[in-house]
């Protein structure tokens, strides 16, 4: 299974959380998320497109990689998650195996859900607003027309495929 996603900046997120839910669309839940980003011993993640954090959503954490993007317009990866319950543990054994920290990102998200699609709001410190229209699925390009229609839908035009933690960096 494939995570297609795009990403839009979004000037006004009450706007978009109030056409999801004239949309029929259902919240989900609203997080506080602390991501924490690190980078492996032996390669760089930065050079090879991948991913690999500890995530903490309210009182749940997660530790996921996220393999290269797959290009084209969207960001398209392979991706796996695993529920842990100690986060400060994880990280020591991280670092313990040549790990660093590579970087932070905290935001705040909405989640709703729409015909399939998980739509974020997210208000990311130092970087401000936007919105996440996602789909898990093995047809990417049935996924992205869907993803670029509702975003139309939305009012949305500002893609970007860049991830937060590269726009924190800079990158």
């Amino acid at each position: 299974m494939l995570e297609v996603e795009i990403k839009s900046r979004c000037d006004d997120l009450d706007k978009i959380k109030q056409t999801i839910v004239d949309m029929g669309g259902t919240f989900i839940s609203a997080e506080l998320e602390d991501d924490c980003y690190f980078n492996h011993p032996c390669r760089d993640f930065g050079k090879t497109d991948e991913a690999f954090r500890i995530r903490k959503v309210n009182d749940t954490i997660y530790c996921t990689y996220k393999g290269p993007k797959l290009g084209g317009k969207t960001k398209t990866r392979f991706e796996k998650e695993v529920e842990i319950y100690d986060a400060d543990a994880m990280q020591e054994i991280l670092q313990n195996l040549g790990f660093v920290l590579y970087g932070k990102v905290q935001k705040k998200r909405d989640v709703y859900l729409l015909n399939e699609v998980t739509i974020c709001c997210d208000d990311v410190k130092d970087l401000g607003t936007f919105v996440e229209l996602e789909m898990i699925s093995n047809n990417r390009q049935e996924a992205e027309k869907r993803l670029f229609a509702l975003a139309e839908t939305l009012g949305l035009s500002e893609f970007i495929t860049a991830s937060y933690l590269e726009m924190v960096k800079g990158q």
